[in-house]
């Protein structure tokens, strides 16, 4: 059964960084691609940074130079490293396993999602 598990979600303020991670059960993290996404109420969910199974990289451009998407195997565990963060950046992170094989934060590929933690940069 997969099964995805977000952490590291809190309050902080403007400039500061927060760690996400995402505990994987039911596959391999490293075999599929990977990505975190954000929602804010009464908008769509947006993507924000996915990992291909080479360990290819690609962000969105509001959090590029700022985030950083990382995995480790051992653990079978995504991570988000955010850092100068911003008010804008607030939101419910999730995590997610995409079914196609080209890392994109496009969410049409994307078919199992985590319940998210909630991230709130105050200014």
């Amino acid at each position: 059964q997969v099964q995805l598990a977000e952490s590291g979600g809190g309050s902080v303020q403007a400039g500061g960084s927060l760690k996400l991670s995402c505990v994987a059960s039911g596959f391999t993290v490293s075999a599929y691609v990977m990505g975190w996404f954000r929602q804010t109420p009464g908008k769509e969910r947006e993507g924000v940074a996915a990992i291909g199974r080479s360990g290819y990289t690609t962000y969105a451009h509001s959090v590029k130079g700022r985030f950083t998407i990382s995995r480790d195997n051992a653990k079978n565990t995504l991570y988000l490293q955010m850092d100068s963060l911003k008010p804008e950046d607030t939101g419910m992170y999730y995590c997610a396993r995409s079914s196609g094989g080209i890392a994109t934060i496009s969410p049409d590929p994307y078919r199992f999602w985590g319940q998210g933690t909630q991230v709130t940069v105050s200014s």
